[in-house]
């Protein structure tokens, strides 16, 4: 019997309307879609990333997305991005995903969202950004959990250091998205919330009324960064290859209809 059948159809009051168990042999492409090439996006990262097999496969039930270093279209590393992007998106809801993390300086894995319509309120950071999960591989018991948004950018966002470094076994990373507030947890305990993502009455600022820019449909995106200016670059110290291993990825959202969101759409 595979995972698929021991999935649960609900949690903490939230309805499962997509996921994907990464079983079987080969990426999900009617679910996902490779984001490939290696311009640095935005922060001077040092990777490429490829649609080869190499970088991204299925291996015993967990999707795994694989560092390497090797050099490819002028970058000295390789490593992999999957997005939704045009398979689905979400309006609110609740987003988990299970994996265990790679660990070294200069590794820089994401679990986060980008809107469908990067255009409804202007461009990066106006558009809004959602970080589910952030880890810097030379900070190995801390997680992240953020907000981008505003013209000029402002952020919100909270971490939490565990006891237990997050490469060694695999963690539970969840937002709970409602239209009012957003909530992170790390194995179902909360460390950070927030119902304030923009100033309300900032003349200085361009922006649209609360609860913008987070009322409209998000993707999904699962990548793993080698470099860039947050976490710095790979050192004497860093072992290749390093992997990002997703056991799940799984989307509820409410079934009673008290928000009017996407439904894997």
């Amino acid at each position: 019997m595979g995972k698929e059948a021991n999935v649960p159809q609900e949690k903490r009051g939230w309805k499962l309307v997509w996921n994907d168990e990464f079983e079987g042999t080969d990426i999900d492409m009617t679910k996902w879609q490779h984001q490939v090439g290696g311009w640095g996006f935005g922060n001077n990262e040092d990777q490429y990333y490829t649609s080869d097999a190499a970088n991204a496969y299925l291996y015993n039930g967990k999707l795994v997305i694989k560092a390497m270093k090797q050099e490819y279209g002028g970058k000295p590393y390789t490593s992999a991005k999957l997005v939704t992007q045009g398979k689905a998106d979400w309006t609110y809801g609740r987003f988990e995903i299970r994996a265990k993390l790679p660990r070294g300086k200069g590794m820089w894995p994401a679990i986060w969202m980008m809107p469908t319509d990067m255009q409804k309120y202007g461009g990066w950071p106006s558009c809004g950004e959602i970080d589910i999960m952030e880890y810097l591989g030379h900070e190995p018991r801390t997680v992240y959990g953020t907000l981008h948004m505003g013209n000029p950018h402002i952020y919100r966002g909270g971490h939490v250091e565990l006891e237990a470094t997050l490469a060694d076994n695999f963690h539970l990373f969840a937002l709970e998205w409602t239209p009012t507030e957003m909530r992170w947890y790390v194995d179902d305990e909360e460390y950070y919330r927030t119902s304030t993502w923009l100033t309300r009455n900032n003349e200085d600022a361009d922006n649209e009324p609360f609860p913008a820019p987070f009322d409209r449909a998000f993707y999904l995106q699962l990548n793993l960064a080698v470099g860039g200016n947050w976490p710095g670059y790979p050192d004497d110290t860093t072992v290749f290859p390093q992997t990002f291993e997703i056991d799940y990825v799984r989307v509820y959202q409410p079934d009673d209809g008290r928000y009017d969101g996407n439904n894997g759409s």
